[in-house]
């Protein structure tokens, strides 16, 4: 499987395929878990975010080309699943629950505190220093632990302001 690079319009870098080396390795050992290719696209594009931080809609040309769909597909695909970045973000992503049971626990309290500590100010932005992008989620599965968040992929139970500022120095 060979993927080649395609020139981005004029006066830009041209584009640098994610689907080289280490990365090509594993999706060749992921194809070998999948009755079709299209049944890899979910592991495809975690490599692609894996690799770039973020699924751009070049990388999601890159993705169907590889695996044979259209690029439609594969953009109807990330649009749906919320756990894919359509757009930079920051080293730490945080997503905090906001849903009822959690909001009636102070969840929106959270999210204040941790837009502050983070100097990402306002949800879906990023923090001037690149480090930090706040969201909030429905329903992390957590509802007897509120308020619930996740940071990357480390799932935080029963925070609250007051422990946002040990939370953001830890992962500094």
């Amino acid at each position: 499987m060979s993927v080649t690079a395609h020139p981005t319009p004029a006066g830009t870098e041209e584009y640098q395929p994610v689907f080289v080396g280490a990365t090509l390795e594993a999706l060749g050992e992921i194809l070998t878990r999948y009755p079709t290719r299209q049944a890899a696209l979910l592991p495809a594009l975690w490599l692609v975010q894996g690799a770039r931080g973020w699924i751009s809609d070049r990388n999601m040309a890159e993705v169907a080309e590889v695996l044979g769909l259209t690029p439609a597909y594969v953009k109807g695909v990330v649009t749906f699943y919320t756990m894919y970045h359509q757009h930079p973000v920051g080293r730490h992503f945080v997503q905090v629950c906001t849903t009822s049971p959690c909001n009636v626990c102070g969840a929106e309290d959270v999210v204040r505190a941790l837009l502050e500590a983070t100097g990402a100010n306002e949800l879906g932005a990023t923090s001037p220093d690149g480090n930090w992008t706040v969201i909030e989620v429905e329903c992390l599965g957590a509802c007897g632990f509120a308020t619930p968040i996740l940071v990357n992929d480390d799932f935080i139970e029963s925070v609250t302001p007051d422990k946002v500022p040990d939370l953001v120095r830890k992962y500094k």
